[in-house]
């Protein structure tokens, strides 16, 4: 059974279409990851799977059940998180009152779930009462991920994590992305750096013009010579 299933999926703004009949899945404990030119509607389709967009037309499951149109608070309380690629911290407040207020829906055990993720990703737990608005670009990002860990999703859905980060900064990032996989939540992921997130990845989706053009083993998808010299930089000469 799949954690999340989505079903010719149709969903825009207004008038215009942007996921285009979209379907996919993920399983429990992956990382899938979705790659595609820019404007493919990669972060549109995570909006609406989360329930922040209106859906025209087909079916989202979520643990089995039907949650096609389902806010995102509802799809919270359910155990989805989504991470969005900016103004994803509160700046002016700390890392422990940003995770704070990741906890707005837990109902005990706040403090020691902060403690364990502090615990979990030392760049966070050596500075606690630092300003979020004084980290770093892959810090921010860390502690986006961290305050919507407060909840224990079983899914996280995270839209371009990487986005302007340093190589290494990238690479501590990604690996942090399977630390937090390694505890049994599933991942779907938007990224821009397509051949790090792959590499990581169990599974991959190659979004094109809003619907899904290849779906395939991550490692498949390395593979892939034309998926190379598409998303991942490979040339003809190095193919």
């Amino acid at each position: 059974m799949s954690l999340l299933e989505v079903s010719e999926l149709e969903a825009g703004y207004g008038d215009v279409m942007i996921v285009r009949g979209t379907s996919m899945y993920v399983e429990p404990g992956e990382i899938v990851t979705i790659i595609g030119p820019n404007g493919a509607g990669k972060s549109t389709l995570l909006k609406a799977i989360f329930g922040m967009i209106t859906v025209s037309r087909g079916t989202i499951r979520f643990k089995d059940g039907d949650v096609t149109g389902f806010p995102a608070h509802r799809l919270v309380e359910m155990g989805a998180a989504f991470v969005p690629q900016t103004d994803n911290v509160f700046p002016r407040l700390s890392i422990r009152e940003n995770l704070e207020m990741g906890a707005f829906r837990r109902k005990s055990g706040v403090n020691e779930r902060i403690e364990e993720l502090l615990a979990r990703f030392p760049d966070l737990g050596s500075r606690p009462n630092e300003q979020a608005g004084r980290l770093s670009g892959g810090q921010r990002q860390t502690l986006a991920m961290s305050r919507a860990l407060m909840l224990d999703p079983t899914l996280l859905l995270v839209d371009e994590p990487t986005a302007a980060l340093s190589p290494a900064a990238r690479q501590d990032l990604f690996r942090q992305i399977e630390a937090i996989r390694d505890t049994g939540v599933a991942i779907l992921m938007v990224e821009q750096n397509a051949r790090e997130a792959l590499e990581i990845s169990d599974r991959g989706y190659v979004l094109v013009n809003g619907a899904v053009a290849l779906e395939d083993r991550a490692a498949d998808m390395l593979d892939n010579d034309e998926i190379g010299r598409m998303f991942l930089g490979r040339t003809e000469a190095s193919s």
